[in-house]
């Protein structure tokens, strides 16, 4: 799927601002389009995608292939536009909040033609990663926040540059920090030119969210976004006796149109490039960072440019890491709590599964099945119906592998629930639990008891140990 949608999204970024406005009538009698997609994380092409630093001895390192295709996939919700104050249409913010969370709005079965991929493409474009990051949604209904950063509507009343988005019903969050954020064209009448060197006055209002950081917090994003500590001498040498207040002014004196990202530094910001033509540069960024060879190359710069070079070691500078220096890998967290918890007793590695039985919640073993059969000395409380109660029942569960558990669902032997944070949330316990999967004729809520497992770790804990699950 990430290499789907970032050809996708390159394939967008390579045509012109005219193809798209020309595309329609045209769409419905186009050929089949069938593209080729390269892989995008192939470690021989990424270490040699970007040009040596000024100084070799910074030369990044990437994380390798197995790494980042264990990365969870950044799920997609369907968003809505964002209106300027006075310009929303009528009950629109009630209306929202009405709206259930939609995930898996890119359909590639749809993608019929060369014409279908750009506009899911554009999709891609729009679609932002982060929410309430940078601008939040109180912010965009709030006039003065307008006078404070200069930012202006298009000629419709909506802001192009952001995107509310529903990912839990009755609350509604400002999606942030998509491509189109940075390289959306307002132009002096309103209208609106995508993928055109962007102006809206990014830096003013990240300043905004920054006077709201604690200290030591902000500090840390200035290093993790624009450390460079092999450069002599240190631009960041007084960050650490630095306020927020200083820290802001570095930010507010860059204008639209010029951006602070990271691995550039907010006293030698870059201009925002315009994109519109790019299928033709040889190189990419300012300082002709990354070579552009293919779409391969344009999907790889994407890729690493929605986060995954903070993942790169320069020199031992590792920007994602807490400490810069230790490899961020929640999988690998997640493998240690696996291990911890005893897991691998019955889901034991390298099939994570000891390939036994484990006797359904009141069933007596007969002594000749301890002969016979592999069984384990425990049962682990799951409801017991299917093993006792039907013509296919043995009195036992056999334990599962947990291989490829990261494509499946709905879990537990009878579907009760739909996803592995399910499995590990503790109130499935409780009688009020509304299953997520199978609940049974005439059910609304009901426990899943059994396998308790997991339940008890902190939701840090859980997170990792199922990032770690969905490696498997």
């Amino acid at each position: 799927m990430k290499k789907i949608r970032y050809f996708a999204l390159a394939l967008f970024l390579a045509t012109s601002v005219t193809v798209l406005v020309e595309r329609g009538s045209a769409q419905k009698t186009a050929p089949a389009f069938a593209p080729a997609i390269p892989k995008v994380w192939d470690d021989r092409e990424m270490a040699g995608l970007e040009l040596p630093p000024a100084d070799p001895a910074a030369a990044p390192k990437q994380v390798l292939a197995d790494y980042y295709y264990r990365i969870p996939v950044r799920p997609i919700y369907k968003s809505y536009p964002v209106y300027a104050p006075g310009k929303e249409p009528a009950g629109y913010q009630d209306w929202l909040k009405q709206q259930a969370p939609e995930v898996g709005v890119f359909d590639v079965a749809k993608l019929k033609t060369e014409a279908d991929w750009i506009e899911a493409g554009e999709a891609i474009f729009d679609a932002p990663i982060f929410y309430n990051a940078v601008v939040r949604a109180e912010q965009v209904t709030d006039p003065a926040w307008y006078e404070k950063t200069g930012t202006r509507a298009a000629k419709d009343g909506t802001l192009p540059y952001f995107r509310y988005v529903v990912r839990e019903k009755g609350k509604v969050e400002l999606g942030t920090i998509s491509c189109a954020m940075c390289h959306t064209r307002m132009m002096p009448d309103g209208t609106v030119v995508k993928g055109a060197q962007g102006n809206l006055p990014f830096e003013r209002a990240s300043v905004h969210a920054m006077k709201s950081f604690p200290l030591e917090r902000a500090r840390s994003f200035e290093r993790s976004f624009f450390g460079a500590p092999w450069v002599k001498p240190d631009p960041q040498a007084g960050l650490d006796q630095m306020s927020v207040a200083q820290m802001a002014e570095w930010h507010a004196a860059i204008p639209p149109g010029v951006i602070a990202r990271q691995g550039s530094s907010p006293l030698y910001p870059p201009q925002v490039p315009d994109l519109i033509g790019i299928k033709e540069w040889k190189y990419l960024d300012h300082t002709g960072l990354v070579q552009h060879r293919s779409i391969a190359d344009l999907m790889r710069y994407s890729a690493l440019n929605q986060g995954a070079d903070d993942l790169a070691s320069y020199g031992g500078f590792i920007p994602a890491a807490r400490d810069f220096r230790t490899p961020p890998d929640p999988a690998t967290r997640g493998q240690n709590i696996f291990k911890q918890e005893g897991c691998a007793v019955c889901h034991t590695p390298p099939l994570y599964t000891n390939n036994k039985l484990t006797p359904a919640e009141g069933f007596d073993v007969h002594e000749d099945h301890r002969q016979k059969y592999d069984i384990l000395p425990l049962t682990v409380g799951t409801d017991p119906s299917l093993a006792l109660k039907t013509r296919r029942g043995t009195g036992y569960y056999k334990v599962p592998s947990l291989k490829g558990v990261w494509y499946r669902g709905p879990f537990e032997h009878n579907g009760s629930v739909a996803t592995l944070e399910d499995w590990f949330d503790p109130r499935r316990l409780c009688d009020d639990y509304v299953p997520t999967g199978f609940r049974g004729v005439g059910v609304q809520t009901r426990a899943v008891k059994g396998h308790p497992y997991g339940l008890k770790l902190s939701a840090a804990d859980r997170r990792a140990l199922i990032a770690f699950l969905k490696t498997l």
